[in-house]
């Protein structure tokens, strides 16, 4: 028999059970509730808290050190572009139109052109055309430009771009003059308003150390500024140019950069650029440029009646590198000691000889080489000055009269050929050249005897193009004056002027006597 105390005890204990049970689900769901309610608030607190970043913004700007782009925008508008064009004779065969059997019919002209022009057996000269890039700066508002000889040497036609030109716009320039001891040339174009120009500053007032920008276009991209140090000066880069002492300068110079101004930190042009020492022919960190005081004196005397520049020479050679042992075996303390006088020179003719030391010139000391030849080159050709010098030990004195450098030094300089062609400058300008008929060319070409010059080379894009003259015909006349030699023709043509007409009477290439002969004309540009 169960005992109804222990019935009711476990009926109470179910019951507890049961009660304990939901408890703590409910407390365990209650948690999770809870906790994920927490979690919630936390996330949304971590939203919150991510929204409240500050925006960036660019602040408004400010000028720090600004005196590179002030430099850079007064002097900008006074930098060129420089184009120029040059026709580049090469070696190329001549081929008449195609024959019968495919291959080329030969023109019965081409082996007698061939024999007085070259062939393909030697060479038949043909040409293409070459186009380059270099810089210039104005200096003078009514278009002359100082930019390097070597930017503007044997170009056809030259070209100028200015800051504020459009694209399509471009001057063409004419040269005024060139100086191949610096490299120098003045070009001009022609405006219808002032040109903005620089401003030259003093480059003897430069230090190692001092700010300097380049501006050009290297690799023709216009209006480029670099920016460096003045790193040596008066460096001498090439053997016996006693005339290029330059400005040495870490700022980047490039092909291009030629022509273009050094600049200081007033916005003064101290300088030319001019080469670069390099072994890639791009920027290796060391560029070289001619000082404005260098520039001043020769442009002076280029924009001068004579268009060229005047040194004086007494005809002597010296070692362009002092050295001490010489100094001691001739037993001198300073001056120049003489390594070799000019046959024919004011030197020799006063008596002047290897191993004499030049010590003053009119009384004043002479220190180095340098010195001497700045001195001399100073003074016109046909003065007299007065050397002192030391001859074996013994003092003495020589007067001597001072000669034209470009004609003393004329084949080394290369000043004969140049002078020639300034001596011609109608003829260039019609961009042909001339030779005399042979008898045997004559015949040949059936042309009457004594009659006419044969056109031996004309230039692309030229007058002479344009009026449709071509090598191998012959000029009959020009302007009814006949011409039958190259002396007949450069006198005809020397008279021609800039707007005057020109008529050629032409016997053209491979035409017989009783036909093809022609007027060829038009109007000098």
């Amino acid at each position: 028999m169960i005992d109804p105390r222990a019935s009711a005890f476990w009926v109470r204990l179910k019951a507890n059970r049961l009660t304990y049970t939901l408890t703590i689900l409910a407390t365990l769901a209650i948690g999770i509730l809870i906790g994920t309610i927490v979690s919630r608030g936390v996330k949304g607190q971590e939203s919150k808290k991510g929204s409240d970043a500050t925006p960036l913004s660019v602040p408004a700007p400010k000028e720090l050190s600004n005196q590179f782009s002030q430099v850079s925008k007064q002097l900008e508008p006074s930098v060129v572009n420089i184009n120029t064009e040059s026709t580049i004779k090469t070696q190329r065969r001549r081929r008449g139109p195609a024959g019968p059997e495919g291959g080329d019919e030969q023109n019965p002209f081409d082996d007698f052109f061939d024999r007085f022009f070259g062939g393909p057996g030697g060479g038949n000269p043909g040409s293409i055309r070459e186009r380059s890039l270099g810089s210039g700066v104005l200096v003078d508002p009514k278009g002359y430009i100082v930019t390097n000889r070597h930017v503007v040497e044997k170009a056809d036609r030259i070209r100028v771009k200015l800051q504020d030109d459009p694209p399509s716009v471009l001057h063409d320039a004419k040269v005024i003059g060139t100086d191949q001891e610096t490299d120098l040339a003045v070009i001009k174009i022609d405006s219808s308003k002032p040109l903005p120009v620089a401003k030259l500053g003093n480059s003897d007032g430069m230090q190692v150390g001092d700010w300097v920008l380049a501006v050009g276009s290297p690799f023709g991209l216009q209006e480029t500024v670099t920016a460096g140090i003045v790193s040596a000066k008066g460096r001498n880069i090439v053997p016996n140019r006693q005339f290029q002492s330059f400005i040495q300068t870490d700022a980047a110079i490039n092909p291009g950069n030629s022509g273009g101004p050094l600049v200081n930190m007033n916005g003064e042009v101290v300088g030319i650029n001019t080469a670069i020492l390099t072994d890639t022919n791009a920027y290796a960190g060391v560029g070289f440029a001619l000082p404005s005081n260098t520039v001043v004196q020769v442009y002076n005397q280029l924009i001068g009646p004579e268009h060229r520049v005047s040194r004086g020479s007494i005809g002597i050679e010296f070692n362009a590198q002092e050295n001490p042992a010489i100094a001691r075996v001739y037993g001198v303390n300073s001056g120049v000691t003489i390594s070799n006088v000019v046959a024919g020179s004011p030197a020799e003719q006063a008596g002047l000889k290897v191993g004499d030391t030049i010590t003053t010139v009119d009384g004043k000391p002479v220190k180095n080489g340098d010195e001497l030849v700045a001195d001399i080159a100073s003074r016109k050709p046909g003065t007299k000055v007065t050397l002192g010098l030391i001859r074996n030990g013994k003092k003495q004195d020589a007067t001597i009269t001072v000669a034209d450098r470009a004609k003393l030094f004329a084949s080394r300089l290369g000043e004969e050929e140049e002078g020639n062609e300034d001596n011609t400058p109608k003829e260039s300008k019609l961009g042909l050249s001339v030779r005399a008929l042979t008898q045997d060319m004559a015949d040949r070409l059936d042309v009457p005897a004594g009659r006419g010059v044969i056109v031996q080379e004309v230039k692309p894009g030229s007058f002479a193009e344009d009026t449709g003259l071509q090598r191998g015909d012959i000029i009959l006349e020009v302007n009814k004056q006949p011409v039958s030699s190259e002396e007949e023709f450069t006198k005809a043509v020397a008279t021609l002027k800039s707007g005057q007409d020109v008529v050629f009477l032409v016997r053209q290439r491979g035409a017989g006597r009783q036909d093809g002969t022609i007027f060829l004309a038009g109007t000098l540009p």
